[in-house]
């Protein structure tokens, strides 16, 4: 039986533009999700809010994770469990709130955040750093932030 080749047909550049977003976003994430785990039994999701809390000095809601990742607030509070109990963040109490925590990365969160980091940028090194050049970098950083701004 021959093997017909698969197109997207007579979309637009637009569409064509969409579909290599999903494509690059949906490869690249699973490319690192499977090392993260691989590595260090470490699910992508756990690595998102481990980033956003790696660049905080002071502890944050768990509100402003969800506002932040790409995760909804009930997947956060399992996140947030699950790291909790392997020790890799804490809550405490917040300053302004009685009935509130935040949330940040205990010392053991930080030393496994950044070896799950190392990880990462393994993971992505052949398919994006070595095929992309600082062009290409600086073409997608000004593409991401004409998206995020809307």
């Amino acid at each position: 039986m021959a093997r017909n080749e698969l197109t997207l047909g007579s979309l637009t550049a637009r569409d064509h533009a969409f579909y290599g977003l999903v494509w690059a976003g949906t490869t690249l994430s699973a490319r690192v999700d499977q090392a993260l785990i691989r590595a260090h039994d470490l699910p992508l999701s756990w690595f998102e809010v481990m980033l956003w809390l790696s660049g905080q000095d002071e502890p944050v809601a768990a509100s402003e994770l969800g506002a932040k990742t790409l995760l909804s607030r009930s997947q956060v509070s399992r996140v947030v469990d699950s790291l909790s109990g392997r020790g890799l963040v804490e809550r405490v109490p917040s300053p302004t709130d009685a009935r509130s925590v935040r949330i940040a990365l205990t010392e053991a969160g930080r030393r496994a955040f950044a070896e799950a980091d190392a990880t990462r940028r393994a993971a992505l090194a052949e398919p994006f750093d070595d095929r992309l050049d600082d062009e290409d970098i600086e073409a997608l950083e000004r593409v991401w932030a004409k998206l995020k701004a809307s």
